[in-house]
């Protein structure tokens, strides 16, 4: 009989069991996971929090935001009531801070218990990130599976210019 913990770094599948079949898997799902996205943080008061990889800056005065979230998130409702956001670019130091708002790593007491965290207006941002911005929501609608939620900048603190986390395919990268 064999059994996992008898060898580092055995498995039991050589491929993901629950993944769809080649022909089944959906084209535009394989196309955004080949488009190398940021990771970022989306945080409100209340505090809320949700890992966002649908993320766009776009300049002009004044600058704006656009981004993807789930329209049943936590992290949606707090915005709505308070208005206002704070986003966080993460970098590779924030992997498992990423994983744990996207809800796949453990959280005990909760999103905001682990880790050092900078209050702001805007919401709560891990005090080690490179920078973040204050967005004001201006309107939010359905677009696709995801809420396209559009926002005006009000404010920007940039700390460092650390190296991006990434995700690709499905996995963090960082630049190479």
């Amino acid at each position: 009989m064999f059994h996992v913990n008898h060898e580092p770094g055995a498995q039991i599948h050589h491929t993901d069991p629950f993944a769809a079949p080649a022909g089944n898997r959906s084209p535009v799902r394989r196309l955004r996971g080949r488009l190398a996205a940021p990771v970022t943080l989306w945080t409100a008061p209340g505090p809320a929090g949700l890992t966002v990889s649908s993320t766009l800056v776009a300049e002009g005065e004044p600058g704006r935001l656009l981004g993807l979230v789930d329209a049943e998130s936590e992290l949606w409702a707090a915005v709505e009531e308070a208005g206002c956001f704070a986003v966080a670019p993460l970098g590779p130091s924030h992997r498992q801070l990423a994983d744990r708002f996207a809800g796949l790593f453990p959280s005990p007491g909760g999103l905001f218990a682990i880790g050092a965290w900078l209050d702001t207006p805007y919401g709560p941002v891990p005090d080690d990130a490179g920078g973040w911005a204050g967005c004001r929501l201006d309107a939010a609608r359905q677009y696709g599976w995801g809420l396209l939620v559009e926002a005006t900048i009000e404010r920007v603190e940039l700390a460092d210019d650390g190296e991006p986390l990434l995700h690709h395919r499905g996995r963090y990268r960082g630049l190479a």
